[in-house]
């Protein structure tokens, strides 16, 4: 019985060997044999993010801009970006408090998000900036290094007294995604 089934399983084995190697194999009558093997793979959406720093040191404000309510501008981080088709660069805040910088101190410091704002150029239009994704900056096209800088502008309350205006050290983690959807 074991003498069968190893006799069995040899035949099949055989014939799998044979029905393979037919397949791999070409033979003609003129000298030559040719055969055909596709190669192929599937590229996807590919990108890239380059960003100068992680991080950006924003102007302190002095005593007479806070009195004067100041907003004041600083360059942020620059960016280039690589994609293999039309893409875009999009920018959001992710506290650790939702609405609110993070603060450490011992001064109930409490500034909202939206006294940051943001612009794609110095002087330009500023937007405050969101908990959700807002769109930074797109290309139509592929990019091979398309370059993006971040300029943001910090308003100061002209309130003493205010929470935003408390002691201590006020964060803000701002998250840019690039997509190419």
């Amino acid at each position: 019985m074991n003498a069968t089934r190893s006799l069995l399983a040899a035949m099949v084995l055989g014939t799998a060997i044979g029905v393979s190697q037919a397949n791999a194999q070409c033979s003609g009558n003129a000298g030559s044999c040719n055969t055909t093997n596709t190669a192929s793979v599937t590229v996807g959406s590919l990108v890239k993010l380059g960003m100068s720093s992680a991080a950006t040191a924003l102007s302190n404000p002095t005593a007479d801009q806070v009195d004067a309510g100041t907003a004041l501008d600083n360059a942020g981080p620059n960016f280039t970006i690589k994609a293999n088709r039309s893409w875009t660069l999009k920018i959001k805040a992710n506290p650790a408090v939702a609405g609110f910088w993070d603060y450490v101190g011992s001064n109930s410091g409490q500034k909202p998000i939206g006294d940051l704002a943001w612009a794609t150029s110095a002087g330009g239009s500023y937007t405050a900036i969101s908990a959700t994704d807002a769109s930074f900056t797109s290309g139509a096209s592929a990019s091979n290094g398309t370059a993006a800088q971040a300029f943001f502008r910090t308003s100061w309350s002209n309130d003493f007294t205010s929470a935003s205006n408390a002691p201590g050290t006020y964060s803000l983690p701002i998250v840019f995604t690039l997509t190419a959807p």
